[in-house]
Order: C-alpha cells, then sequence, then structure tokens
C-alpha cells in the first residue's frame, strides 16, 4: 500500500534540500497574512473565492497583472491557481513532476504567488493527483492503476497521461513532496486537489497495492466491477473510505508543516448523487468543496440548491464553497465560450442562499471569449457589499428531510425518492433542512417539529432507534414505501425495523412497479384537503403490502390495485375495494406519524402529477402543524431559504419560474409579482427594518409578537431580504 517508510514524513532527502535551495525561491513571508482570530481559520470567514485553471501552454502569454486585477475586482478573499501535479508551472525539483514545457525560465506560479499577496488574497494551490506522464510509469510502475490484464490506464482524451492508483506510494510519497516543495518556496494559504476523491463510484484497480488491500483487508482477488450486492465490495467500500480519511488526514499533516492554519481541501460534490460517505468525509474536511459546477441535459435548476443542502448537513458550520464554472460545462461541453449569463447568474444565487460561498471559475489564461468576466463581477460585487447578511448563524428551519446516503448510493432508483419529496417542498414553499442519515443524534435533530424520510430503505439499527427516539419525544415523522425494509448494506429484514413507528407489519413481497392503480379515499381528514369532487387519487407504482397492527391509525386511503389501461374496453377496475391501507395515520401526544406504503414521492417526481404533490404538501403541512417558521404566498416556482445571521436574519428567495427549469440553460429571467411573508423570529427578538438587497430598497414592516410580515414586491432572479 505504502513505502517502507513512514507516509508524509518530513525526512530531508537530496531532492529536499535542492528544492529548498532552488533559485527562484519565494520568500514565503510576502504578502502573508495572519489568522482571524485564534479559533477562527481564514477560511471559515471567506465569502468570495475565485479560480484560474491554468493550461500547459499559458506560461507563454498569460498576463499576470491583468488576471489579479480582474480577481481584486470581484473582491475575493481567496484564489486558486494551478500549481502543479500533472503540470508544474514552476521549476520543480521533484522527480517525475512533469515541469510544462512552455514553461522556458519563467516561474509562472511564483509571479501569480506573489500578485496575488500583493492584493491581499489568499492562495490556493490547485493541484491534480490523478495523472502522470509515462516517465513517471516507466520508472515506477508501482504507482498507476491497472486492469486486469495487468495494463496501465490511459487517459480517454489524453493518452499520454496515465492514471494513478490511492493506494500507492505516489498519493502518500510523491504528492506529498510536491506539497512540501511547494510550501518552502511560495506563500500559499492551502492546497486543493481536483478530481479527488470525489463522491461519485468507487473503482476498482488491479495493481499490486489493491491486490495487497484486497489479500489483507478483504479477502479475494478484486473484481472485475463494483458491485454494492457483494459482500467483498462493502468491506473493499470500509477500506477504500478508510485510505481517503488516511490520505486526507496525512497530506493536511503536510500542508501544515509551514504555515498552522493553512489546509487541504478536497474535491467533493455531486449534489444529491453520492456514493462514497460524504459524513465520513465531512469529518476530516476543514473546508468542504463542492466542485458542482453546472447542470446538463434534463438536470434541474435546483441542483445547486441540493448541492448546498447536502454540504450543510455534513458541515453545519464549517466551510463550504461550490465551484460555478463559467464556461459551458453543457452535454458536450465547451470549455473556452461563456455559459448562458442567467444560468451561471442562478447557479452562484444558489450557492449564496443555500450556505455555500461562490467560488468562480474559468479555464485558460487567454480567453477569446471574455462575457464571463462581468457576470462574475456583478454578482460578486454584490455579495461583497452586502456581505454581513451572508454570515448565518443558524437555519430557522423547522422540517427536515433525512438525506438517505445508502438508499441514494444502493438502492435502485435511488435519488427518485428524494427528488419527488424535494419538488413537492419546492412547490408547498416549505422551509427545510437536510440531515444526514448518521447524523440524526437527539441534538441535531431537537430543533424539527418533522422528520421526513423519502423511502430511506436502506438504514442501520442505530439510524431507525434515532428516529424511534425522536418520534418518542414528540417529533413528527414521514415515511415512505421500503423506509427501514433493509439494513444499511441491503440485506433485506423480515419486516420494518420501524414497523412499530408505522402502526402496521410488511405482509408480503413489494409489488411493483404497475401503471394505473388508485387509493381510493375512505375518509375525510387534513391531509387530503383540496380532493372534493372525486373518490379516487392517482396510485404509487410501486407499494409494499401492508398489515395494520393498530387500531388506533386512521386509515384515509385504501389500495385500488393496479388493472389494464390499454384498450379502453379493458380498463375497469377488477377489486374496485380492498382493506389494504394506501396511508396510515396516527397521532400520539404531541408526535404526528404518516407512512405511505407506496412510492408516491418517486411516482410523483416520475409523473408531475398535481394530485400526489398536493397529497404529499398537506401531509407535511399536518405533521409539522402549527405556525410555519416562514410563509411566502404569491406566483412563481421559489426556493426558500431562512438564516438567522450576524445582523438578524435573511430571507433567500430563487426565483425558478423559467421555461428552462428543468433542462437547462436559462435564456433570462420571468419576473414574479408580490410575495406575502410572515416570519418567525426568536421571542422577545424586535426588528425594525426589512430591506431587499438585490433591488435595494427597503420595504414597510409591521412585528406583531413573534411573527414579523412584509411583502416583496417582486423577485426577478434571487431576492434576499435582510431582518435587522
Amino acid at each position: 500500500m505504502t513505502s517502507s517508510r513512514t507516509p508524509y514524513a518530513a525526512t530531508i532527502t537530496r531532492r529536499d534540500f535542492l528544492a529548498a535551495t532552488s533559485a527562484s525561491l519565494v520568500t514565503a513571508s510576502i504578502g502573508s497574512h495572519q489568522p482571524t482570530a485564534p479559533d477562527r481559520p481564514w477560511y471559515t470567514t471567506m465569502r468570495r473565492c475565485g479560480q484560474l485553471n491554468l493550461n500547459e501552454r499559458d506560461p507563454l502569454t498569460l498576463d499576470v497583472s491583468s488576471w489579479l486585477d480582474y480577481w481584486a475586482s470581484l473582491k475575493l478573499d481567496a484564489l486558486l491557481l494551478n500549481g502543479g501535479g500533472i503540470v508544474a508551472f514552476y521549476p520543480t525539483a521533484v522527480p517525475y513532476h512533469h515541469r510544462s514545457e512552455f514553461l522556458g525560465s519563467r516561474d509562472l506560479f511564483g509571479e501569480l504567488a506573489t500578485a496575488t499577496k500583493s492584493r491581499n488574497i489568499r492562495l490556493v494551490a490547485r493541484m491534480d493527483c490523478n495523472y502522470a506522464y509515462e516517465d513517471a510509469l516507466k520508472a515506477h510502475p508501482e504507482w498507476f492503476e491497472r486492469n486486469h490484464d495487468g495494463s496501465p490506464r490511459p487517459h480517454g482524451e489524453s493518452p499520454w497521461l496515465y492514471k494513478t492508483c490511492m493506494f500507492s506510494p505516489y498519493f502518500t510519497d510523491q504528492m506529498a513532496a510536491i506539497y512540501r516543495e511547494i510550501n518552502r518556496r511560495y506563500p500559499v494559504d492551502g492546497f486543493f486537489t481536483n478530481g479527488w476523491p470525489s463522491t461519485g463510484d468507487l473503482t476498482v484497480c488491479h495493481c499490486e497495492s489493491c491486490q495487497r488491500v484486497y489479500r489483507e483487508q478483504v479477502g479475494g482477488v478484486p473484481p472485475d466491477r463494483a458491485d454494492a450486492s457483494s459482500r467483498l465490495y462493502r468491506k473493499y467500500y470500509d477500506a477504500y473510505m478508510a485510505r481517503v480519511l488516511d490520505v486526507w488526514r496525512g497530506w493536511q499533516a503536510v500542508v501544515t508543516e509551514t504555515r498552522p492554519d493553512s489546509v487541504y481541501v478536497g474535491n467533493l460534490g455531486g449534489g444529491i448523487r453520492t456514493v462514497k460517505n460524504v459524513k465520513r468525509l465531512g469529518e476530516v474536511a476543514r473546508w468542504f468543496n463542492a466542485d458542482h459546477q453546472g447542470r446538463s441535459g434534463d438536470t434541474v435548476i435546483w441542483d445547486c440548491a441540493q448541492q448546498g443542502r447536502v454540504a450543510r448537513a455534513v458541515m453545519e458550520d464549517r466551510a463550504v464553497t461550490n465551484v460555478t464554472g463559467a464556461y459551458s460545462n453543457s452535454r458536450p461541453t465547451w470549455r473556452h465560450v461563456t455559459k448562458a449569463p442567467a444560468e451561471t447568474t442562478m447557479w452562484m444565487a444558489q450557492t449564496a442562499a443555500s450556505g455555500m460561498v461562490p467560488w468562480f471559475h474559468w479555464l485558460g489564461g487567454a480567453p477569446e471569449d471574455t462575457r464571463w468576466k462581468e457576470v462574475g463581477r456583478e454578482f460578486f460585487t454584490f455579495l461583497a457589499a452586502n456581505e454581513r447578511h451572508f454570515r448565518n448563524v443558524r437555519s430557522v428551519a423547522d422540517v427536515a428531510v433525512v438525506y438517505p446516503q445508502r438508499t441514494v448510493a444502493f438502492y435502485p432508483s435511488g435519488t427518485d425518492y428524494l427528488q419527488g419529496l424535494y419538488y413537492a417542498l419546492l412547490e408547498g414553499r416549505f422551509v427545510f433542512d437536510f440531515v444526514h442519515e448518521d447524523n440524526l443524534a437527539p441534538d441535531v435533530l431537537q430543533k424539527y417539529r418533522a422528520l421526513l424520510i423519502p423511502n430511506g430503505a436502506y438504514l442501520s439499527d442505530q439510524h431507525c432507534r434515532h428516529v424511534r427516539d425522536f418520534v418518542a419525544s414528540g417529533g413528527s415523522l414521514l415515511a415512505t414505501f421500503e423506509t427501514s425494509r433493509y439494513d444499511e448494506w441491503g440485506e433485506r429484514r423480515s419486516d420494518f425495523a420501524l414497523a412499530d413507528v408505522f402502526g402496521l407489519n410488511a405482509a408480503a413481497e413489494t409489488i411493483g412497479p404497475l401503471g394505473n392503480s388508485y387509493m381510493r379515499i375512505e375518509q375525510r381528514h387534513a391531509v387530503l384537503a383540496g380532493f372534493d369532487g372525486t373518490a379516487l387519487l392517482p396510485g404509487p407504482e410501486a407499494r409494499v403490502p401492508v398489515r395494520a397492527a393498530v387500531a388506533s391509525g386512521s386509515i384515509p386511503l385504501t389500495v385500488v390495485p393496479y388493472f389494464p389501461a390499454f384498450p379502453p374496453e379493458m380498463v375497469f377496475p377488477r377489486t374496485p375495494r380492498t382493506d389494504q391501507p394506501a396511508a396510515v395515520l396516527q397521532e400520539r401526544g404531541r408526535s404526528r406519524v404518516a407512512y405511505f406504503p407506496g412510492d408516491v414521492d418517486r411516482t410523483f417526481w416520475r409523473s408531475g402529477n398535481t394530485d400526489l404533490g398536493q397529497l404529499l404538501q398537506n401531509t407535511v403541512r399536518w405533521l409539522r402543524g402549527g405556525t410555519p417558521a416562514v410563509t411566502v404566498d404569491g406566483d412563481g416556482v421559489i426556493e426558500l431559504f431562512a438564516w438567522e445571521t450576524e445582523p438578524g436574519y435573511a430571507l433567500h428567495l430563487l426565483n425558478y419560474t423559467n421555461p428552462n427549469m428543468t433542462r437547462g440553460f436559462f435564456r433570462r429571467f420571468y419576473p414574479v409579482g408580490q410575495q406575502k411573508v410572515a416570519f418567525t423570529v426568536t421571542r422577545g427578538r424586535k426588528l425594525s427594518a426589512a430591506r431587499a438587497l438585490r433591488a435595494g430598497r427597503s420595504l414597510p414592516l409591521t412585528q406583531s409578537g413573534e411573527i414579523v410580515r412584509f411583502d416583496v414586491p417582486s423577485v426577478t432572479d434571487y431576492e434576499v431580504i435582510a431582518l435587522t
């Protein structure tokens, strides 16, 4: 797995000596910052971040001064610039660290470092640990990933580069040596690795290091592909995550050898589509960067807001950034032309609204398309002018959605359930947070009135104990479909682990997916508000047959099983009535529990059926009860975030009302009219002012007890109402 010497050890070698005495040494004290406070690392207080991603040819033409003038105009706190890894942009002395063939006698990174520091901007070295050149492959074959036949893995588009293996000494020895060299020469405040570790699928490698991992930690030999249903894969998953965390901690130790306030930043992201456990990654990350630069295809616009919710769920009040690519990262990708300005602006707006710090990114030092520059400058100028209102203290949401990490990663169509519930909450204008399934302890959940679990099929016994304790303490619960039917690795249980909470038992194998089934209204209830004039509602495509276990539960909906939808002559129910529950509702003191045996959330996401969306929204309102934390009434599709901030409160309104809401890119914005707001503040807190920051205008405000009321005249793209 590693070389025989201690990983990351700061031993002095001839190579290190030569690097330390290089003629191009830049004194580390130039423009250096001091930590903002002994208990507040600098990166926890930054609010604006930028990145210029260099290409190998840039040393020939890059104008350092003009570039730093641009980045300074964005009032950046931190700037990321290429240091090395695949390509060194300085005269490196580390063997097999490829120096740009266009570098000549220039020290481009050194020039950029000096210019960055002279403008009082923090400098983070952008690194790449994922590929290296053929000379490294020949000298150190043990550094590289291998196919089953032993062949190395060339890059798909740049085949002269070869994939390095995370389990090899390349990560512990070679990258550590490069970090140390840069740290000694330049006044860097941190290091960021492009592409690693990511939150996506695990790769299977057949190099000597990985074969040793399988022999000693997993058992057997590496399989041809990753398969979450394999017990061997599960052991490999644990070994893989352990290695990621070990490398992360090791690199953090290396980068702080010279400067205690330096930081290592990994490349994460993925939105809601994650395989690697982001909670465990968040436990070692001092700064979580979501490299979630944009959307393509039929990805919904709120994909970035979802990324913010995932990141905040695992980092809480620690540093989180999200990258916005200014280039056209669609399918296909165009790296050197500007993305639609409206799309870029909305992506940055979602980043800020969801509690992340915007990180604006361009690739290439000699752009022929500069339309993107003013887009970033306009938004970052707005952020800088209103910075104090983006310093969040806590979310004011009183509803939490469980982020079911393992279900998302390993269960079929794992994100569709969460997407369906999310869309219902968005349409219903709920203010809500994500909580990670591994973070369900009482001290986390106590602030919420209701906990929503969109088919958390893969839950451990401990997860279920936390949910049970939440309900027992008076919290309300929504769960759907196969929630708790399996353990955390997908081993099926004989019954729901939460059967006692749901008030029913699993009675048979899951049915479906099948269309044209229904739910029959058996009795009126608050969750059925607005359904006058019908005895039937559309049914979920799949369901678990259940048997009610409690007499106190209400069964307002029963199942009408599937029957043919074609041809018309055959469209009639063979079994128009059953006693099979389609929903079970319970009240236990202050607690309310709603369980749907069918995949109403997924079916809503796939169909867009308005009845299913309304049913989910009604159910959440019933569960939450009382006065909502925030209500916003008006036309349009608007996502809400509400924060207590250092100076008061802030309500963020993101206007998604757009024909390109579910398929990129936004061409322009479609303003919506008046929005009437009721905002609940802490008891005893008196507010005197409301200001619309994007519009630059004060709003009339009234307060009665804890309820503050005001009207927002309109929202074009994004509005922030600062309450003080």
